[in-house]
C-alpha cells in the first residue's frame, strides 16, 4: 500500500472526502485527487489553503542532527544538536521497543504516560538507540523533566547535559 500524501493524511484526519475538501477549499475534486496521487503539485499557497480547510497548518520545524560522543570503554553515544519533540499522542503512547534495543525484556510494554515506564524507556533508548530511535521515542521536554531521576552512565549524562542545561537555563552543578 503506497504511503499517503500529506494532503491525504490531513483530509482523512479531518474526516473529509475529496469532494468535501474541494468544496471547503474552493477547488475541484479532480484537483484534490491529482495532488494526493502526485500527478500535480500544489503551490505553497494552494497547499496552505487546502490544509487550512482540513484544520491543519504548515509549520517549519528545525531538523535534528546527531553526532557521536565517545564514552568510556570505546562506547559511542549518539547525541542530537537539539532536543527532539514528539506529538503528544506519541509522547504518551504505549510502545514495545524492538528487540535490538530491549533485548533483556523483549515484548515489554512501556506505558509512556507512566513516569516510571517513561524513565525506563528513556534510559534504554539514550544508551542503546540510534538517531531514529531517539527521535521516535524521546520527547525533549519530558526528558528534561525526568533528567535528574534517570539512571544513566556518567559519560552519557555528561554528553547530554549541555542540551538539558540549555533547555532549562543555568541549572548549576
Amino acid at each position: 500500500m503506497p504511503e499517503r500524501s500529506l494532503l491525504e493524511h490531513a483530509r482523512r484526519a479531518a474526516g473529509l472526502n475529496q469532494a468535501e475538501l474541494a468544496g471547503r477549499a474552493g477547488t475541484s475534486r479532480t484537483a484534490i485527487s491529482a495532488y494526493e496521487n502526485g500527478r500535480k503539485s500544489p503551490s505553497l499557497t494552494t497547499l496552505t489553503r487546502l490544509l487550512d480547510a482540513c484544520g491543519f497548518e504548515i509549520e517549519a520545524v528545525p531538523q535534528v542532527s546527531f553526532h557521536d560522543v565517545p564514552g568510556q570503554a570505546g562506547r559511542q553515544y549518539r547525541v542530537p544538536d537539539r532536543l527532539p519533540r514528539l506529538p503528544v499522542e506519541d509522547a504518551f503512547a504505549v510502545v514495545v521497543l524492538p528487540v535490538a534495543l530491549n533485548w533483556s525484556q523483549p515484548g515489554r510494554e512501556f506505558r509512556l504516560a507512566s513516569r516510571a515506564d517513561r524513565a525506563s524507556l528513556y534510559e534504554i533508548v539514550l544508551q542503546e538507540g540510534s538517531d531514529q530511535d531517539i527521535q521516535t521515542y524521546v520527547d525533549g521536554a519530558l526528558l528534561v523533566d525526568l533528567w535528574d531521576d534517570l539512571g544513566l552512565p556518567r559519560d552519557l549524562r555528561c554528553a547530554w547535559e549541555p542540551l538539558i542545561s540549555a533547555a532549562v537555563g543555568c541549572r548549576g552543578a
